[in-house]
């Protein structure tokens, strides 16, 4: 079987489906979960990917690819996690992930800081002024970061959800991204870098 037919097969309740499902993608998945999240964690989450998979396998169209469908999952999972957590659980990496940027040069040849819980700790450190840069808690600026970039609601829903325009959306994503650039940088253009 196929990927469609076998998630065709999950909608029907068939959990030997979900296995196969789980078996073919669960390698790639989690390597991309270590990007950004802590290696200990990335188990849970994509058990926790594999049931919302289970759970939502009905609303799957094959329209598109079931590897960037089953990631649209896990990243959410993820997402989902690391706002339970909160932002000194939010590692950079899985900021830029979650935004959908790169992280290279920070931290090591590979832009990770799995081996080093000091430099872990300065990046959530750093992850937190950024976060705080965007204003108050609850303040638009910072609605729209957890909306789309801990909990990845698309532009859509996230207009919906605080009644006004895409376009106004789009505006302030990128405005938030310019605000957390600008302090995530700030240390190496001050000369303090490490």
């Amino acid at each position: 079987m196929d990927d469609d037919e076998l998630i065709a097969a999950v909608a029907d309740g068939d959990d030997t489906a979900l296995r196969e499902l789980f078996t073919r993608h669960a390698p790639w998945l989690a390597a991309r979960l270590r990007a950004i999240l802590p290696a200990a964690d990335v188990e849970d989450v994509l058990q926790e990917s594999f049931l919302a998979v289970w759970r939502g396998a009905h609303r799957y169209r094959p329209e598109g690819s079931p590897g960037g469908w089953l990631w649209g999952i896990t990243r959410r999972q993820a997402a989902l996690w690391l706002r339970r957590r909160g932002p000194d659980a939010l590692p950079l990496a899985a900021l830029d992930t979650l935004a959908g940027h790169g992280h290279a040069g920070r931290g090591g040849p590979d832009g990770q800081h799995a081996d080093d819980p000091a430099e872990a700790a300065v990046s959530r450190a750093e992850l937190a002024a950024a976060v705080r840069a965007l204003g108050p808690e609850g303040s638009v600026t910072q609605e729209v970061w957890r909306l789309m970039y801990l909990e990845d609601r698309p532009v859509t829903e996230v207009a919906g959800l605080l009644g006004v325009p895409e376009g106004t959306v789009k505006s302030r994503a990128h405005r938030v991204r310019q605000l957390m650039r600008a302090v995530l940088r700030q240390p190496a253009r001050d000369g303090g870098g490490r």
